[in-house]
């Protein structure tokens, strides 16, 4: 091939950027060359960081200055606001492209089989996470009325939904929220929060950091009963094998051993309670069943047939994102995941897809921190590289780069741009300095575009 390798990457979150940074850094970048493009259907990129992460952890979104960097590069353009298939379809992709990388993520709610989960105050937590991150494409309000709320899960959603929820506006006003969701904290009426986890503390998926922030609130007192610290030969070995889990179970048996405070916000982490049912009444969360667990010698747990009934009037599911279907791809809706070999997609048959391929959670699930991405994005790059050097890429029919542009164009697609996504940048920020904050985000999806120049 003389011309440079056209490679199509659908989602421009961290995956989807890391992916065209492993196609930068390779020998392929010096010859023949590499030209990317990005496909986002959010006005603008970065996916997870800007949608995902609390506004209250302004440390993680520093991973976007990382992200900017590959971005600026000239290889590398960004369609913003452009949805797969709608705007542009796999047959597209492919009449423009050498090669297709999905990098989608997961940001629907895994669902959680017990009675009464439908009820009125059930929630799922990324559609929490999606309101209070601003999301264009979710309602402006939140209906926070419960006094005692249930958040299930044990992993770092979990932790961000309580935090939030236990938090008052104020706390979180000098971060990047906006109006709307600032206006709906200040009428959150949560006093208690209590977080459910099924195992034990060695079991925990939380990070040392994110845990302890917890305890950081003037206004959060973290309180755990004494008789959840519980561990058994597996969880011995677990937290001898991994520092961090060691950390965790130390944070937890520190809070469990001391006296309570008096901060007017309570947030209770309990082990060892699996919940068996959301109790109702007229419709509406009235209440939480668990059944107490114990642990079985490694590190699982079993049943102990003894019930508890908690005073909750809401309820939140943190127990793991799901990513969508993405049509004509193949799906495992169990895993909810697209069928893969090291990043190619496989057809029903086995056999490998021509020119597509995953990448982040659509590939491996919503597990693992930015360092599992790179290396999945590294991976996936590497086998899209080993096909094309052995012919096994059939080429884009219309390789031209302004074939694409045209194309959106020509369908009436507002797409925005890399550039555009620094004059929203620019705006945002504008907003922020007048009220002494960073940024102040903009939601509504027609002011990105309109700031964006789309």
């Amino acid at each position: 091939m003389t011309r440079p390798i056209r490679v199509a990457i659908v989602g421009a979150g961290p995956a989807g950027i890391y992916a065209a940074d492993a196609l930068l850094k390779s020998d392929a970048a010096q010859q023949p060359g590499v030209s990317i493009d990005l496909f986002e259907r959010m006005p603008a990129p970065f996916g997870l960081i800007r949608y995902g992460v609390a506004p209250d952890h302004p440390r993680i979104k520093g991973i976007v200055t990382a992200l900017h960097k590959v971005l600026d590069k000239p290889e590398v353009r960004l369609f913003g606001n452009v949805d797969y298939p709608g705007d542009l379809a796999l047959d597209d992709l492919h009449r423009f492209y050498d090669a297709v990388v999905f990098s989608t993520g997961a940001m629907a709610d895994r669902a959680l089989d017990i009675p009464g989960i439908g009820l009125d105050g059930s929630y799922g937590a990324a559609d929490f996470v999606s309101w209070y991150d601003g999301h264009p494409d979710v309602p402006r309000t939140w209906p926070l009325e419960a006094e005692k709320v249930a958040v299930l899960g044990a992993g770092n959603v979990a932790l961000d939904v309580a935090r939030i929820l236990a938090k008052t506006a104020d706390e979180l006003l000098p971060t990047e929220i906006p109006p709307n969701v600032y206006e709906g904290l200040k009428r959150n009426r949560a006093l208690e929060v209590h977080v459910f986890a099924r195992r034990g503390p060695a079991q925990a998926k939380f990070s040392p950091m994110e845990l302890r922030e917890l305890d950081h609130s003037p206004n959060i007192e973290v309180i755990v009963a004494p008789e959840d610290i519980d561990y058994d030969e597996g969880s011995i070995a677990e937290r001898r094998a991994a520092k961090h889990v060691d950390m965790v179970a130390s944070t937890i048996e520190n809070w469990a051993i001391r006296d309570v405070g008096d901060r007017p916000h309570r947030l209770y982490l309990h082990f060892f309670e699996s919940p068996v049912e959301v109790l109702g009444e007229d419709g509406k969360v009235a209440g939480l069943r668990t059944e107490r667990t114990e642990l079985d010698g490694t590190g699982n747990v079993r049943g102990t047939g003894e019930f508890t009934d908690w005073d909750v009037r809401s309820i939140y599911r943190a127990i793991g994102y799901y990513s969508d279907e993405l049509p004509k791809l193949p799906f495992d809706p169990v895993s909810g995941t697209v069928p893969n070999a090291a990043g190619r997609v496989l057809a029903a048959d086995g056999s490998h897809q021509d020119a597509v391929y995953v990448t982040g959670w659509i590939k491996r699930g919503p597990v693992g921190l930015i360092g599992h991405t790179k290396g999945d994005a590294n991976e996936t790059v590497a086998c899209l590289l080993a096909d094309q050097a052995d012919g096994r890429l059939p080429g884009a029919v219309e390789p031209d780069p302004e074939a694409v542009p045209a194309y959106l164009r020509e369908r009436g697609v507002r797409f925005t741009t890399w550039q555009g996504w620094y004059e929203l940048d620019a705006h945002e920020r504008a907003l922020g300095e007048a009220e002494g904050r960073e940024r102040v985000k903009v939601v509504e999806r027609e002011d990105m575009l309109r700031h964006s120049g789309a």
